[in-house]
């Protein structure tokens, strides 16, 4: 038995519904699994972005402290060359202290 245009029109669109809903269940699991993967890339990024500046962090910090270390170093040195000049200047001072008030 030959199927009316009417019926011919209905298995039609019953196909084209079909197909539709295919697509839009192929689409949505797409999106979910870009979503996941975005998610993923977000946490992956996170991750290596606080190692990273975990990284930065503690060799900039090391760096930090070998220049205090080596300002205190130049420090003391520093200091040590002016008492030695100090000591030095002593005799000459207390010479020019006694000549004063001797009035010499």
């Amino acid at each position: 038995m030959e199927k009316t245009l009417l019926q011919q029109i209905r298995e039609k669109e019953q196909d084209v519904a079909k197909k539709i809903e295919d697509v839009k269940a192929g689409t949505e699991a797409s999106i979910a699994a870009a979503k996941t993967d975005a998610e993923n890339l977000l946490c992956t990024a996170d991750a290596e972005g606080k190692k990273a500046s975990e990284e930065i962090y503690w060799r900039e910090k090391g760096l930090a402290e070998a220049r205090v270390e080596q300002l205190r170093r130049d420090a003391t040195r520093d200091a040590e060359t002016i008492a030695e000049k100090g000591r030095k200047n002593i005799p000459a001072a207390t010479d020019a202290i006694v000549r004063y008030v001797t009035m010499e």
